[in-house]
Order: C-alpha cells, then sequence, then structure tokens
C-alpha cells in the first residue's frame, strides 16, 4: 500500500507554528497588555459615539440619554468572545491573532476571507478615530487663535492626512515607540474623564430622568439593543493586543488577564461617563445647533465646556486629539499584522510578509494600511463606518466562540490544540455569545451585513487567484467536526492514520517497537504502561517479524485495548 498523499493527514499531525513570530521578540508586559487595548478603545467609541448613539436610540429623530446601557449591554455580549479569545490566544499566541485562530480552525479559504475582513475593519476603526481627530481640531483652533488675537485657520483635512503620515512613521519604528507614546496619553486622559466625570455629579444639577427614565431608552429594549449594536465597535479593540500574541511576554498568562481586565476597565469607564453626560446636559446639547437630527462628533468638547468652561473644553479637545491619535496608532499596528500573518501562510504576496532591516515591522503592510486610512478619512462618512465596523466585529466574536466549540470537539484528533487558560462555564458562555451575537446582527439589519459580503467576495477572489496555488488542502479542525456529526468511526481511522504516518520516518508503511509506542502516545498520551504496550503489540504482530502494518495498526479497537491491559496487569 503507498502512503496517503501528505495532505491527508496534514493538519492532524501539523499544527500552527509560531513561524511568523520569527522576526519579533516578546518584550510587551501585563501593564503593557492593558495600556495598548485600552488605547484601541477609548478613541471614538468615548469621543465620537456617544452623540451618535443618543441619536440612534431615540430612532434617529429625538436623542435620548440611555445610552450608557447599550454601552453595558455590549459589553456584556463582549464577555464570551474575550473570554473565547483568551482560550484561543493561550494555544496559539501567534501575530496575526482573530486571523490565525479562524485559519487555523476553518481553513485556508475561510482564513482568507476573515484575514480581509479583519484587516479591513481595524482600519476602518482606526480611520474613525482620525475622523474625530478632525471633529476636535477645529476647538484647539480657535484657543489658539484667541491667544495670538487674530485668526487662525488650519486646513483639518489636510493637518488629518500629515498626523497618518506620522502614524506610519511611529509604526514602522516599531512597538518601542508606540508604548512610549501611548501610556503616559491614557493614563492622562484617563483620569482627566473620570475626574470631570464625578466633578460634574457633584457639582451640576442632575437629570435622572435624563438617563433613568422609560423615556430615556427610547422604544424600549429593541432600541437599547439596537443601539449596543451600534456602539459595539467600541470594543473591538478589547482583544486586539492578540493580533501581537507573538510579542507578548508569558502569553499564557498575560493575554487572558489582559484582555479580561481590559474589557472591565472599558466598560467601566464608557458606563460612567456616558451616564454623567447625559445626566448633567440634555442629550439635544449634543446635536448640530441648526439640524437636531445630526449629532455632533465632539460630544466630549461639549461636556467639559458645560462643566468647566472654555478651559477645560480646550484641554478635553486636546486630549480627544491626542487620544483619538494614539488609538489610531494602536489600530494600524494591530490591523497591519493581519497582511502579514497571510503572508507568511503563502495566501497573498510574500512582499507584505517581509520585514524592515532595522526595525523588523512589516513596513510594506503598515503603508498600505497607511494609505487606506487616508482613502477612509477622506471620502466615508462617520455614521457609515462605525455601522460596518460594528456588524463586522459581531459576526467575529461569533466565529470565536464558534471555533473554541469546533477545537474542544476535535481536539482529540488535532492535539496541537491544547490551550494552558481555558474557558470557564464552556460551552453554555460560547452559544450564550453567539446567541446575543446573532439577536444583534438580526436588530442591525440589512445594513450590517455590507461590509460582510464585500469581505467574502473579494477573499473568495483573492483565494481563487493566488492563496490556491501556494497552499496544501489539509484537514482542519472544521473538517473533522462534520466528520464527527455525520461518522464519527471514519475521525477514528483518520486519527490513527495520522498517528501511523507521523511516526513512521522511513515511508515504509510499517512501525516497530519503538514508534509503534510514539504512535500509541500520540493517540492517548501518558496513558499506556510499557508492558501493556509489549504485550498488545506482540499480539498485533502476526508474522513475527517485528512490525506491524497500517491495517494492523487501524484494526485496534477498545475491546483489543482493554484484553491486553488485563493481560498486562
Amino acid at each position: 500500500m503507498e502512503r496517503p498523499a501528505s495532505e491527508e493527514i496534514r493538519g492532524i499531525v501539523v499544527g500552527p507554528k509560531e513561524e511568523v513570530d520569527e522576526f519579533f521578540e516578546r518584550k510587551i508586559g501585563l501593564i503593557s497588555v492593558v495600556i495598548i487595548s485600552l488605547s484601541a478603545m477609548l478613541g471614538s467609541g468615548l469621543f465620537v459615539l456617544p452623540a451618535l448613539a443618543m441619536l440612534e436610540m431615540g430612532g434617529g429623530s429625538i436623542p435620548v440619554g440611555g445610552i450608557w446601557l447599550a454601552y453595558l449591554l455590549a459589553a456584556i455580549v463582549v464577555l464570551p468572545a474575550a473570554i473565547s479569545k483568551s482560550e484561543l490566544a493561550s494555544a496559539m499566541p501567534f501575530t496575526g491573532g482573530t486571523y490565525v485562530y479562524i485559519q487555523k480552525t476553518f481553513g485556508a479559504l475561510i482564513g482568507t476571507i476573515s484575514g480581509l475582513g479583519l484587516w479591513a475593519n481595524f482600519m476602518l476603526k482606526s480611520a474613525f478615530a482620525l475622523i474625530g481627530f478632525k471633529a476636535y481640531l477645529w476647538a484647539i483652533e480657535a484657543a489658539i487663535g484667541d491667544m495670538i488675537e487674530r485668526e487662525l485657520e488650519i486646513d483639518i483635512q489636510v493637518a488629518a492626512l500629515l498626523l497618518l503620515v506620522l502614524i506610519i512613521i511611529i509604526n514602522i519604528r516599531g512597538l518601542k515607540s508606540i508604548k512610549r507614546v501611548q501610556t503616559p496619553i491614557i493614563l492622562s486622559a484617563t483620569t482627566f474623564l473620570l475626574g470631570l466625570s464625578l466633578w460634574s455629579l457633584i457639582s451640576m444639577p442632575i437629570n435622572w430622568d435624563s438617563v433613568l427614565s422609560r423615556e430615556a431608552f427610547g422604544s424600549g429594549i429593541s432600541a437599547v439593543a439596537t443601539t449596543a449594536a451600534f456602539v459595539f465597535v467600541s470594543y473591538a479593540g478589547v482583544t486586539k493586543i492578540a493580533a501581537v500574541g507573538g510579542e507578548i511576554k508569558n502569553p499564557h498568562k498575560n493575554i487572558p488577564n489582559g484582555i479580561l481586565l481590559a474589557l472591565l476597565i472599558s466598560c467601566f469607564l464608557y458606563v460612567f461617563i456616558t451616564f454623567s453626560m447625559a445626566a448633567v446636559l440634555s442629550p439635544s446639547e449634543y446635536m448640530e445647533e441648526d439640524d437636531s437630527h445630526h449629532a455632533r462628533h465632539d460630544p466630549v468638547y461639549i461636556f467639559a465646556e458645560t462643566v468647566g468652561g472654555e478651559l477645560i473644553g480646550t484641554i478635553a479637545a486636546i486630549f480627544s486629539v491626542v487620544v483619538m491619535t494614539s488609538m489610531a496608532v494602536a489600530g494600524m499596528m494591530a490591523a497591519s499584522r493581519f497582511p502579514f500573518a497571510m503572508a507568511k501562510d503563502r495566501l497573498i504576496p510574500d512582499a507584505f510578509g517581509r520585514v524592515h532591516s532595522k526595525f523588523q515591522t512589516p513596513q510594506l503592510s503598515i503603508i498600505f494600511t497607511g494609505l487606506s486610512m487616508g482613502l477612509a478619512i477622506t471620502f466615508l462618512p462617520v455614521h457609515d463606518v462605525a455601522e460596518l465596523a460594528s456588524g463586522f466585529k459581531i459576526m467575529i466574536f461569533i466565529m470565536i466562540n464558534v471555533s473554541v466549540i469546533i477545537l474542544r470537539t476535535s481536539s482529540s484528533s488535532h492535539n496541537w490544540y491544547s490551550p494552558e487558560w481555558k474557558s470557564p462555564m464552556y460551552p453554555f458562555m460560547q452559544f450564550f455569545g453567539i446567541l446575543a451575537g446573532i439577536w444583534l446582527l438580526i436588530l442591525m439589519g440589512f445594513e450590517a451585513l455590507i461590509g460582510a459580503s464585500t469581505a467574502i467576495i473579494l477573499g473568495i477572489l483573492i483565494f481563487k487567484s493566488y492563496g490556491v496555488k501556494y497552499n496544501e488542502s489539509i484537514i482542519s479542525p472544521w473538517d473533522t467536526f462534520l466528520l464527527i456529526i455525520r461518522n464519527s468511526d471514519e475521525v477514528e481511522i483518520r486519527r490513527k492514520k495520522a498517528a501511523f504516518f507521523s511516526v513512521n520516518t522511513r515511508n515504509d508503511n510499517d512501525l516497530d517497537m519503538d514508534e509503534f509506542t510514539l504512535a500509541m502516545n500520540y493517540l492517548k498520551p501518558d496513558v499506556y504502561e510499557t508492558q501493556y504496550l509489549s504485550n498488545l503489540f506482540s499480539q498485533l504482530d502476526r508474522n513475527k517479524n517485528g512490525r506491524i502494518s497500517l491495517e494492523e495498526f487501524i484494526e485496534i479497537d477498545e475491546d483489543t485495548l482493554n484484553l491486553y491491559s488485563s493481560e498486562a496487569e
């Protein structure tokens, strides 16, 4: 009998390799994990979205103030995916994050689609931050004009594009530069906003009806859920750190701990600050003066100026601009890693996988991401970007929860999946995340499917035109999962073939005693004793030539194992 083609057992014998991380040094600790995650969230979700969310919850016509509940609900729906991604990251702490997990679970085609969609999602969210940057720059422009006692005109669009060039340079120079910039920015901005919100609740009249009455939540639970889906993108950064998992120290602990801690902190900040914004200032104040059906993009400035005056408002605008910049830096960093990882998997051209000779960063991927962000901030409207980004992020989080279920179910065949940190309350946590995500998508409507449909079509075209030429067909955990449902006996035969050929280095379709021992330990590690395996081998070796064939190895069943286990005793 000829040995089956390598693709017949690849994916079972061969698990994910850390080959995409060979260029990166693990130098990010727990504090940096939390800081980078927070910097990826506490941007547009806090400085731009609140006013848009007030209008969304009010049905698009009357802004209402109960958006704090939408942020809380969104965090609850994010939690299962954060837990699932923590488990996946502890098993595969590699650069590429979500793309790697989905690609290893479902195969190259779905991996191409998810990688493209994830890149677009993170790129758009980073561009969204720069759109917010433009919204706050006018306040700084006016303040500087007052200081120099003459009118100052800044071309805001040109300023945003120049900032984008700076962000590209920072990313090419590497994570040390990014960490050095982000840490003081996030700590200072968070302290300022918390202090401002607390002071507003102490010093100003509070309109409790604006945040707690029935009218504060629009049409009710459906309005809250629809708004939660809309602001879902605010939490997209909570798991973004997994995209640079190959650069994190002690990833099996720091990734899950960092993700969950960042989610807890960000949820508190979103709920407390948006509650304060709506409680001390009427939601209508966050709308355009000449059109109550259009939300302003600088709600934090409006809030700060009302609470503390023009100076505090200007300080808030400066913090907003700086935090938006920080968010865009972190977003570009994560987005650029998806093409890098895809190139290493030979799904897109190799050029995207090359790194800078000095800074060891994926320069072409960073530049390509930056150019795409430039187009986005020039041509795309804010509301549509937020909605598309949120819709696709919900779908990705659904896929993350599904991936854990598939990998757990098929792990006996794909024993490379061995997470050091496992999800509590499995699989109930994952099923809750899947069902809650589907519910939010249904409430969002057709628009939520546009981004995903585009990613699917482009992903298929890219894979069929390029990736399929360079990728071997492998047995993915998804293939095994489907086979378990249809024919569990065939799954066991496949496992035995994989174990057989993983140790049969001579390619002669026979195993000696040493190889047989390795193969049995592949099937069930640290279960069989030496005397037991010796008795079993002797009985299977019918012609007594010191070898057993593939057919004889496959014929081993539980009755045979139990019989020779008794003899060994």
